[in-house]
C-alpha cells in the first residue's frame, strides 16, 4: 500500500457491502487506527511523509441499503476520529450499486474490504427449474444444480476480481472475508449438508402443504448463495489475473462467538439459532414470499431447531479469509 513514491497524500478505502449499522463505521475506524500504526513506525523513511494522509471512505451497497443511517452515525465517527487521531482527515462517503461490476474510477483504490457479502449471488443461477422443494444446494438436489450454483458463482467472482483490478492501484491491498464450503462436488452434499438452510426449506415445504404459500413460489426461489471452496477461490485468482494472492485461510467460528450459548436450554438454542438465520435470510424471503408471513415462517422454523436439539446442530459455516495484492 505504500508506492514507490512514498505513502499517498489521499489514501482511499472502499468497504463493498457495507450494510448500514454501527460495525461499519467502526471497522473503518480500525483500519485508520491501523494504517496510521503502519505510518509512524515508517516515518523515518525519506519515502514517508511526517503528516497524516488524507483519508477518502466509500461506503457501498445496493440501492436499498439504508445509507441514511449510516449517515446518521457519521458525527460519533468523526468525533472519536478526532480524539484518537486528531491531525487525521476523513471523508466519508455513501455509493450504492453493485460489486458484481464498476463502481470506481481506475487506479482510484488504495484498500478494499468486504465483509460476509460474496457468497451473495448478484441472481439465482439459470436452469434450476428441477430443484423443487429445496431452496438451495442439497443432497436431494439433481447434479445439473451443483453445475449452475458452482458456473454462476466462478462467473460473478471473476467479474468482481476484474472490476477491483481496473479501479485499484498497482500494490493495493484487497481484504475479503465471506462464507466457504467443502462442497467439491454432488456426491460431497451427503458429509456437508447445511442443515440450518434445510431446515428452512422444510419450513416453507410444511407452508405450502398448508395452503398457507403457493407451491409455485417455492418451486420458482433458491437462495442466491454459494459457499466456494478453498480450491475454486484460489483456481479463480490465478485464472482472472488482477491480483497476487497473499494469504487464505479457513477458520469455523462456534455460534457463541459473541453472545455465549452453552448456558441455553433447548429453547433458547433454537432461538438463538433462529435469530442468526433470520438476519440474513428474512430480506431475501420477504421479496419473494412476502412480508406478512415472515413471522410464521420463523416461528416455525424455531420450533424445528428446537425439536433438532443442539447436539444434532453441526458447526456453523465456515469463513473463508482472503488477502490480496494488486499487480
Amino acid at each position: 500500500m505504500i508506492t514507490d513514491i512514498g505513502f499517498p497524500k489521499c489514501f482511499k478505502i472502499a468497504d463493498l457491502g457495507c450494510s448500514s449499522g454501527p460495525n461499519t463505521l467502526l471497522v473503518i475506524s480500525h483500519i485508520i487506527e491501523k494504517i496510521e500504526e503502519l505510518r509512524r513506525k515508517q516515518k523515518n523513511s525519506s519515502r514517508i511523509s511526517r503528516n497524516s494522509p488524507e483519508y477518502e471512505v466509500f461506503l457501498s451497497d445496493l440501492p436499498g441499503n439504508d445509507f441514511n443511517n449510516l449517515f446518521k452515525l457519521l458525527p460519533d465517527f468523526n468525533e472519536k476520529l478526532d480524539i484518537n487521531n486528531p491531525s487525521t482527515k476523513c471523508f466519508v462517503s455513501g455509493l450504492p450499486g453493485s460489486f458484481y461490476g464498476r463502481l470506481f474510477q481506475c487506479n482510484s483504490l488504495n484498500l478494499v474490504y468486504s465483509s460476509y457479502s460474496l457468497h451473495w449471488l448478484p441472481q439465482t443461477p439459470e436452469g434450476l427449474e428441477s430443484n423443487k422443494d429445496n431452496i438451495c444446494i442439497a443432497e436431494t438436489s439433481p447434479p445439473e444444480i451443483f453445475e449452475a450454483y458452482r458456473k454462476q458463482h466462478r462467473k460473478d467472482f471473476s467479474t468482481f476480481l476484474s472490476s477491483r483490478g481496473e479501479e485499484m492501484v498497482r500494490g493495493g491491498r484487497m481484504v475479503l472475508t465471506f462464507v466457504g464450503g467443502k462442497l467439491k462436488d454432488h456426491a460431497s452434499l451427503k458429509q456437508d449438508q447445511t442443515i440450518q438452510i434445510f431446515l428452512l426449506g422444510k419450513t416453507l415445504a410444511e407452508m405450502v402443504a398448508e395452503g398457507v404459500i403457493k407451491e409455485a413460489d417455492l418451486h420458482s426461489f433458491n437462495l442466491p448463495v454459494y459457499p466456494p471452496t478453498k480450491e475454486e477461490v484460489e483456481e479463480i485468482v490465478r485464472s482472472e489475473g488482477s491480483f497476487n494472492l497473499d494469504k487464505l485461510e479457513e477458520f469455523v467460528l462456534p455460534w457463541d462467538v459473541h453472545t455465549g450459548s452453552a448456558n441455553l436450554d433447548r429453547y433458547g438454542w433454537g432461538k438463538f439459532v433462529t435469530n442468526f438465520i433470520r438476519a440474513f435470510s428474512e430480506p431475501t424471503l420477504a421479496a419473494h414470499f412476502g412480508s406478512s408471513i415472515m413471522d410464521d415462517v420463523y416461528r416455525r422454523y424455531e420450533k424445528k431447531m428446537v425439536e433438532a436439539g443442539p447436539k444434532e446442530i453441526p458447526r456453523p459455516f465456515p469463513n473463508m479469509l482472503v488477502s490480496l495484492t494488486k499487480k
